[in-house]
């Protein structure tokens, strides 16, 4: 069985366990196959205990949120690369090059060995195990530290991938912020992490001290823009799946709005029809996911204290979503209008269901905006003139992109995922991932005859006229 590590003096064990193990025996092919494979099913088939586990440390998750945000990506990743896994693991022939005739070139991708992945609490069995299913595919043994504020859905994983894998090919440990610092200090072959843009600075501090590689997964202010030929309905519909999907509680859901003047109050009027549609007062406790915990509330509750402060216009799109027995931590879905550039809500990743909408009156002002924070995780880009798409693509560079709809860039299986900047670096998700863990390992086959067997001192005679003719 998979164990549970609760002390730091327990990681390097456990690490060490996990190494060993992998240097005596590397995992096949048919291993890594056999090993997605009962994944999938036990994961399948413990669905409703996913449920509940993650119901219980939101207070209240909205299942069909989670059937499809953590499940249904995690499904669909293992079955891409089940499908796939055979053909990304063939040998890629390369060009050795005349020079060097004759020779065979090929790069083979192989495993990297121990991977260390540390997910987060918003989506914390999707952002676990898609990872996790890349590493395995790849061929490594995995130690993945779950987050300490979803310590239900954590004690789930354990028990789920106890099920699947031996201890020394998957471990898992849990606990809290010092865990994780020692977790990042040890001498993975790679650390995947996904998180704060904060935290992920710490982390690649510590992992820098045994040079491991690393992937960071974070998030930061990912910007829809709505132009002036958007079709209004489609867009606040769209808006609002990827907004207050979770409650918002997504790393790429949109963090604001930039929308042509002439269209802003249309679309306020949107949103406002849209989620009264969305959340019937009969079907709203089941319906509407809460904030993680109480830090979290407090900090969306001062991001709404700040822009009323400063005088914006702060519209709740829903009456009556008090706390309520059984159902605390319900934070009404929010629009804040024109908030200036020193507002809180401007200057912070949101996180959470306030979406800032601002006006522009140019697509160039637009763009400049865009420009002026740092490079989000996602863009969001509403229109429907080609010239209008290509003139943002061109200019902003963002970690994904979807046009005419939000979210939907993560879960194609066939894209790479990943921030730039701010937002992160590194990719995953299908072929990316199972690269990311692998080494592109450089082979030449030398056959005969070898100029090296004439190139070699004294340089005079066949020595002097082959260097001279390589070096043309």
């Amino acid at each position: 069985m998979t164990t549970t590590i609760d002390t730091s003096p327990h990681l390097g064990a456990s690490f060490d366990r996990l190494r060993t193990a992998w240097l005596e025996t590397r995992p096949s092919v048919l291993q890594r196959r056999a090993d997605l494979s009962r994944l999938r099913e036990r994961l399948r088939a413990r669905m409703d205990e996913m449920c509940q586990a993650i119901d219980a440390d939101f207070a209240h998750r909205a299942r069909h949120e989670t059937l499809l945000g953590e499940g249904g990506v995690v499904l669909s990743e293992i079955d891409h690369t089940l499908a796939k896994l055979k053909r990304w693991v063939r040998p890629e022939r390369r060009t050795a090059g005349w020079k060097l005739w004759p020779a065979r070139a090929e790069v083979r991708f192989v495993p990297l060995g121990v991977v260390g992945i540390i997910s987060p609490w918003n989506y914390p069995v999707n952002l676990a195990l898609a990872p996790l299913v890349a590493a395995i595919a790849a061929g490594n043994h995995v130690f993945l530290k779950p987050s300490e504020h979803t310590p239900q859905t954590a004690e789930f994983l354990r028990s789920l991938l106890g099920e699947v894998f031996p201890e020394a090919r998957v471990a898992v440990a849990l606990g809290g912020p010092e865990l994780s610092a020692s977790f990042s200090a040890l001498p993975f072959d790679h650390l995947f992490f996904t998180g704060s843009t904060a935290v992920g600075r710490k982390v690649m501090a510590a992992a820098a001290q045994n040079l491991t590689p690393v992937t960071l997964e974070l998030g930061g202010k990912s910007p829809a823009i709505v132009t002036g030929t958007a079709d209004l309905a489609k867009a606040a519909r769209r808006v609002a799946t990827g907004k207050f999907f979770n409650a918002g509680q997504t790393c790429i859901a949109p963090d604001y709005v930039l929308i042509h003047e002439s269209k802003r109050e249309a679309f306020v009027g949107l949103m406002r029809q849209e989620l009264a549609a969305r959340y019937p007062a009969k079907r709203r406790l089941e319906d509407y996911t809460s904030i993680i915990n109480a830090g979290q509330y407090e900090r969306l509750t001062r991001l709404i204290a700040d822009a009323e402060a400063r005088g914006h216009k702060v519209i709740p799109l829903l009456d009556g979503t008090e706390d309520v027995a059984g159902h605390p931590r319900l934070f009404p879905p929010t629009l804040i209008i024109d908030p200036d550039r020193e507002s809180a809500v401007v200057g912070e990743e949101v996180f959470g269901p306030i979406l800032p909408v601002i006006g522009y009156t140019s697509i160039e002002e637009a763009i400049g905006y865009m420009l002026g924070h740092d490079r989000p995780l996602a863009l969001y880009c509403f229109s429907r003139e080609k010239n209008e798409i290509e003139a943002i693509l061109s200019r902003v560079v963002a970690g994904g992109v979807c046009i005419n709809d939000t979210l939907y860039q993560f879960g194609c299986n066939d894209l790479p995922f990943g921030g730039v900047g701010a937002s992160g670096m590194g990719h995953y998700h299908g072929r990316d991932g199972f690269l990311t863990f692998s080494k592109a390992m450089p082979v030449l086959r030398k056959l005969e005859p070898a100029p090296s067997d004439l190139v070699k001192p004294p340089y005079k005679g066949i020595a002097d006229w082959v260097i001279r003719f390589l070096s043309r």
